[in-house]
Formats: C-alpha cells, structure tokens, sequence
C-alpha cells in the first residue's frame, strides 16, 4: 500500500476557531521526508485533483527547494463569514496586519450581510486595506452591484468573485466600462483547471493568486506565478504550520512581491500541529521549517474512521500519480 512508503505518517483533524468554508475542523495528513510534510486536498475534493496535492507533499518531502530572495513574508489577515459582532475578536488573532481578507458570499448568507461585516471592519480599522474572496459564488451581476455598494471602500482588489474564466473576463470589461479602477484576482480559475494559465492568456485578472499544494509543488506554483506575466499573491488553503511553510517558502522565492500575502491562516486554527506555529508578528512571517510536536499529534489524531478515509485516500491517488 502506497501509505507503508511514508514516515511518520498522522491524520489529524485540528479544530477551527471559527466556522470556515462550512467546516468546523481541518483535516490533514502529515509526513517526513527530507523534512516534515503536508497533504491536505479538503475532503470533498476528488482523487484527481487530490492526486496534485499529493505530488506537491512529496516533492515539498523531498526535492530541493528554489533559492529564497527574502527572509520574512508580510501577510493578511483574513476574516471568515461571521457576525459584524465578531469581527475584532476574529481579527485579533492576527495581531498587527495592515491588510485584511474579507471572505463574502458564504453558503447561507446574504449580500446585505457581507456589507455589514465590512462596514464593522472599516469601522474598526479605518486604515486597513480590504481585500474581498467570494470562491466564485457570485453571478456577475451580484457582484456588480456589491462592488456598487462599496465605491467608498477603496477596495484592494476581488479575488474570484465569479467562478469561471468567461465571466472574470465579462466582469472586468463591464467594470472598465463603468470607470472602476478594480483590480480583480483569480484564485480557482488558476487551481481547478487543466491549464492554468489560461486565466493570463484570456486577460481575466491583474492578480494570480498561487497556492503550492493545488498546483502540484513549489517548483510548478513558482512556474505558473513567473509564465503567468500577472501580479502575485501567495496564500495557503486552511493548512497547518507545516502545509504554511510550503507557502511561505514559495513567496520567499519569487523575484517580485508587491501584496501582503495569505498565509496567516494558521491564526485560523484553535489548535496546530506544532506549539511553534507559523503565526505573524507585526504583520510578518518568517520563514523557517516546522517540526510536530508528538503531544499535539496524538492529541488531534483523527477518529480511526477517518483515518481509515485518508489512508484509503492517500492510496488512490498514489496510484493516480504512478499511472
């Protein structure tokens, strides 16, 4: 079985300190290599695009990794789906951050909604920069008329505010039509395609947002971030301190860095898998491996059916990867 080749191999399944992309916990495989490791594809995804995920732990394991060009990352805070009378509580995980991550168009809330939690936000940090995420909810409509809704924001930029490719492409031109300096990021139209470059090649964002897991490794994310020609943001995808090192890493390597990045998540977590974890200081991270604490890990342990799940899991898409 494709498990028996890892070392040191844990599920584990690590509670969130808020609810976030409808999940209340994170579940994750960890390993050892060269150095620790992260596979950790969110469980509603398939084998095939699962099997990447696979290919960037293995190859974050064990291959060299690019040149570093910096030692410390700036990051954003990011704020999930709640109550505008829980933002400074969510927010003061992060410390000091000059940018926050505003996540909208969360399964079972509404635009109204959205626009609240961010008027607290600019109520409570006047001078912060406001990113919004809708992961693609949003018709182009709807997101016409929320960007309407907050002209006075000055927003940072959009991240997939639509799902596909056509409509960031129709988004952008109406919103060049109407005069709106919007700069517009691409996030699954990257990772959940067959070609991801596409977005670049169709002009449908200024900003590539890369993520090392998705894209199948370090060295193919700093590919796609360099061949894409677009503005970089790197971000995580909800990982643990180990799955945040892989990006912090990836952002280090990158010639040019001209936006805070989106890998504080792991203020996101209530528990991690190390008691040194990945979190910033006054807005920065730096970059540096990360060793499991054997305590946390038999803490957080996945229930054995669950763990039965990732192994079964892990299997298939090895041999996904081996066809």
């Amino acid at each position: 079985m494709a498990q028996s080749k890892f070392t040191d191999l844990a599920i584990l399944s690590l509670p969130l300190r808020n609810k976030f992309r409808q999940i209340q916990t994170r579940e994750i495989a960890i390993f050892k290599g060269e150095r620790w490791s992260e596979f950790s594809p969110f469980v509603e995804y398939g084998d095939q695009e699962s099997a990447q995920w696979l290919k960037a732990a293995l190859a974050w394991a064990n291959d060299p990794l690019p040149a570093l060009k910096r030692t410390s990352i700036p990051v954003n805070a990011t704020l999930p789906a709640v109550s505008p009378e829980s933002v400074q509580a969510v927010l003061s995980s992060f410390g000091v951050f000059s940018t926050v991550k505003v996540k909208v168009a969360e399964k079972g809330s509404t635009v109204e909604e959205d626009i609240q939690r961010l008027r607290k936000v600019r109520e409570l940090y006047p001078e912060a920069k406001i990113r919004l995420d809708a992961n693609g909810a949003f018709d182009v409509e709807t997101a016409l008329d929320l960007i309407g809704k907050l002209s006075d924001f000055n927003l940072e930029y959009f991240e997939q505010p639509v799902a596909t490719i056509p409509e960031l492409t129709q988004l952008r031109q109406k919103l060049a039509d109407a005069g709106i300096a919007l700069k517009i990021a691409a996030d699954e139209s990257i990772r959940k395609v067959s070609d991801p470059l596409v977005v670049a090649r169709e002009g449908a964002a200024d900003i590539a947002v890369i993520k090392v897991q998705p894209l199948g490794g370090i060295r193919n994310a700093l590919h796609i971030a360099q061949a894409s020609g677009l503005e970089i943001v790197v971000s995580s995808a909800l990982e643990s301190s180990i799955g945040v090192a892989h990006g912090l890493h990836l952002a280090g390597a990158l010639d040019e860095l001209h936006y805070d990045c989106g890998l504080a998540t792991a203020a996101l977590l209530e528990a991690d898998v190390t008691d040194n974890p990945l979190l910033p200081i006054d807005g920065q991270i730096e970059i540096r491996s990360v060793e499991p604490n054997e305590e946390l890990i038999e803490k957080y342990s996945a229930a054995p059916d669950r763990r039965d799940w990732w192994l079964q899991r892990i299997d298939r898409c090895w041999s996904l990867l081996e066809s």
